[in-house]
């Protein structure tokens, strides 16, 4: 099967699990925030916030893991994939641990003196982050079993776990709804055990499945190879658990100047900008271990290719659904929830436009994990992610409005941390940043300056019902990027390759 072929079907069987998850996701969410109230949703979200967020850790983790595991299938060597399963056990265990001490020492703190919860919610916001504390244990330990379906580019079974899961979560929010007991707790402690329930199923399919999958650390140990996964693990973790603290550490600053209520609108908002995120986060899964084949099979100029293919096309997948959501948010939100917590549409559209900034950079990350040397990016996203803390907390200090929030966000997390990507590529890969800028970014920019203009005609008519004025955006939008896209986004060589799968496609229904 060709690499367009696998890419295609894998992204299938991803978006096939989307169109499943992304409904029961926002049902769910709606059952929990009209259950529980802003404040117990907001309190969830400052305290379990990081629960949400353990995706994000089990995937670029993950992405660490199945790179190592990639490139050796890039070489066709079975048994160095044998010892990287291996080590990746050993090393996950351990950073499960040192995760478990971490949040457990750190709680002493959150509770006394930094977040901001109502006296008589304290001992359920306790309960919930022990359960927190648990629960991201076994999201680490779950990592070299993602790692492995990544590799070996088996999605379907992926998307099945995942659909899984979104029932799971949709059970416990029938569970809190219709429980008499405290409702925050019961949330909190079920949702903890779904990571456990996931591991289990991973950790059975891939042991009867994958041959390398095979549990024996003496006979498999390599110490050079040790060294370069502990290396490569130790700054990769240090870059990702730099994001998940700047992440959270917005949401407590947050908490700290303007309650749980606030948290409540940010939980609302980053949920919905998770479920946009889907169609290009499925993009970027089928495309990683392509990308880090090629450089294992010593083929850089096709990975590079395939890398700015993937940032360009990225921003294509989040700006066909993100662009409608900026423009009608506050009707789409009114239909999806009863009660809109204050601020949630200005966070809602900050969260949409710092994600369409990070997708022209997203599979530059790639690029540098396949090639090795990710030190020196690790450290410099490390401090731009760390950075934004206090800064943020001076200017709420000086009675900034909330939205400066993600003002804040987007000019570290999103243009610094791509900045550093960029650079890294161009000095470690030979990527032309000239290359780069006129055909991702500029490309990139005009395609939603002109997509915006075009979308925003229909709000001009202002007697139409709300829900055909919402029909008009949205066809307005997904018709004018699907043609400006190949216009504009798409260079010469990339504009071919459409016309001759197109031509492939009509001539097998021909036959």
């Amino acid at each position: 099967m060709s690499t367009a072929s696998r890419v295609a079907k894998n992204t299938g069987y991803l978006y096939a699990k989307m169109g499943i998850t992304m409904f029961i996701s926002l049902y769910t969410t709606r059952l929990v925030l009209n259950s529980l109230g802003d404040v117990d949703f907001g309190i969830f979200n400052i305290v379990g916030g990081a629960i949400a967020m353990l995706g994000f850790f089990n995937a670029a983790m993950a992405g660490a893991t199945q790179r190592f595991m990639s490139f050796a299938e890039g070489e066709g060597n079975k048994e160095k994939q044998k010892q990287i399963f291996n080590i990746s056990i050993v090393l996950h265990t351990a950073i499960s641990l040192l995760v478990g001490v971490v949040l457990l020492v750190a709680g002493y703190f959150f509770f006394h003196g930094i977040l901001n919860i109502p006296p008589n919610r304290q001992f359920a916001a306790q309960v919930v982050y022990g359960s927190l504390i648990v629960s991201t244990m076994f999201t680490v330990m779950s990592v070299p079993y993602d790692a492995m379906l990544n590799a070996h580019e088996n999605m379907r079974y992926y998307a099945i776990v995942g659909i899984i899961e979104s029932l799971l979560k949709l059970a416990v929010a029938f569970a809190v709804v219709y429980t008499a007991s405290d409702k925050l707790i019961v949330y909190g402690m079920l949702m903890a055990a779904i990571p456990f329930i996931t591991l289990t199923i991973m950790r059975v399919y891939c042991h009867r499945r994958y041959e390398e999958c095979i549990w024996a650390p003496r006979r498999y140990f390599n110490r050079a190879l040790m060294r370069e996964m502990t290396g490569f693990a130790g700054w990769n973790f240090l870059s990702t658990s730099s994001a998940l603290l700047g992440n959270y550490g917005n949401s407590i600053i947050l908490n700290h100047f303007y309650g749980v209520r606030l948290n409540a609108a940010m939980g609302v908002a980053n949920q919905l900008h998770g479920q946009l995120m889907v169609l290009s986060t499925n993009l970027i899964k089928a495309l990683n271990p392509v990308i880090v084949k090629n450089e294992g099979a010593h083929n850089r100029e096709k990975m590079l290719e395939i890398s700015l293919i993937g940032c360009k096309v990225s921003f294509f997948l989040l700006a066909l659904v993100g662009i409608p959501f900026i423009i009608e948010a506050p009707t789409i939100l009114k239909w999806w929830l009863k009660d809109i917590p204050e601020w949630t549409i200005v966070f809602l559209r900050c969260c949409i436009i710092r994600a369409l900034i990070e997708q022209l950079f997203i599979t530059l990350n790639t690029t540098i994990s396949a090639q090795g040397n990710i030190k020196g990016t690790s450290f410099w996203n490390g401090v731009l992610y760390i950075t934004p803390l206090f800064t943020l907390w001076l200017l709420f200090h000086y009675n900034y409005p909330p939205y400066w929030l993600y003002i804040n966000a987007i000019l570290f997390m999103a243009i610094g941390t791509g900045i550093v990507r960029l650079y890294y590529v161009r000095k470690f890969c030979g990527l032309s940043i000239m290359h780069f800028f006129c055909d991702v970014i500029l490309r990139s920019l005009i395609l939603l300056g002109l997509v915006l203009t075009i979308s925003y005609l229909p709000e001009f008519i202002q007697t139409v019902k709300p829900w055909l004025r919402v029909v008009c955006v949205l066809g307005t939008s997904t018709l004018s990027i699907i043609i400006l896209s190949y216009l504009v986004l798409l260079n010469k060589k990339e504009r071919g390759y459409i016309k001759n799968s197109l031509k492939k496609y009509f001539l097998r229904i021909s036959r």
